[in-house]
């Protein structure tokens, strides 16, 4: 008889694929400390983000600012901080969002044959226009707030995932225990949520993690051409783009944002493929 392995066991083979690299551990350390260092940004913080100060504006890293001064005296590593809470917050809710939205489009068209047409054609016409240029038109339409971006970017993003999980609900659906769950009169409702839905979470949860950096960036770049979250509410986007125009004289305002967007982003891309090895089997057997 074929035993299958405890919840423990299973965990523990999970972290032993995940960490098979050393890049992986290293990556998911980096972006935890970044995250704690955000979400305590009112206590890590050397001073208020908002406090200006003419006399010390434009003023290069030192003893009296770690990392600087902006253009009205206001300290760079405080402002880098809460800006960071806004940025990551950003990610994390596109992530969520577009991953929820997917989801159901993704079921919806894999599990109702009616359905599959019309909702393959509307996800291949959202991807046929480029990311920031659809985002743009969005943000446009609903106005720039932390809000309206987070609705625009996971409006942009759904279709990555609405496409993976249709492609793998197509396959689920025919296979012998879902079949036996619709002969026992199990609501469709029940089967897609009890049945089909845990079996394609591990790419979903892949793919979230790269829409997380994706949004991220899409986020920075929105702020930097002034369509993104108002300027007033700082964000790693905004500090670039009030830095640039001081890039002769203070060239440290763009690059420690450029520098945070630049760690984010690439160790969540770490902590994606780690997740992808993982919770691929074929991969996971080359490891």
């Amino acid at each position: 008889m074929a035993t299958h392995p405890s919840p423990a066991a299973f965990e523990a083979k999970f972290l032993e694929l995940l960490f098979a690299r050393r890049a992986v551990l290293f990556a998911l350390i980096v972006f935890a400390i970044i995250a704690l260092l955000c979400a305590f940004a009112s206590v890590v913080a050397p001073s208020d983000p908002a406090k200006m100060s003419v006399r010390d504006r434009l003023t290069a890293p030192g003893a009296d600012f770690i990392l600087g001064a902006d253009a009205f005296g206001r300290d760079v590593a405080s402002r880098l901080l809460f800006a960071g809470r806004v940025s990551l917050s950003v990610g994390l809710g596109v992530a969520a969002l577009s991953s929820l939205v997917g989801v159901v489009l993704g079921l919806c068209a894999g599990f109702f044959r009616q359905l599959d047409a019309p909702l393959s054609r509307l996800v291949d016409a959202m991807m046929a226009f480029p990311d920031i240029l659809l985002a743009i038109a969005l943000v446009s339409i609903l106005g720039g707030s932390a809000v309206n971006v987070i609705l625009a970017l996971a409006i942009v993003y759904a279709p990555r995932i609405a496409r993976i999980v249709r492609a793998s609900t197509l396959v689920i659906r025919e296979l012998p225990f879902v079949e036996a769950a619709m002969a026992l009169g199990v609501s469709t409702p029940a089967i897609m949520v009890r049945h089909v839905l845990p079996n394609i979470l591990s790419p979903i949860i892949v793919q979230a993690t790269f829409i997380f950096a994706y949004a991220m960036l899409a986020e920075a770049g929105l702020s930097f051409l002034g369509v993104g979250i108002d300027p007033s509410t700082p964000t790693w986007g905004t500090m670039i783009n009030e830095g640039r125009q001081y890039i002769d004289q203070a060239a440290f305002l763009i690059l420690y944002p450029g520098v945070a967007i630049s760690i984010s982003v690439l160790v969540l891309q770490l902590i994606g493929d780690g997740l992808r090895d993982a919770l691929d089997p074929r991969l996971a057997k080359d490891l």
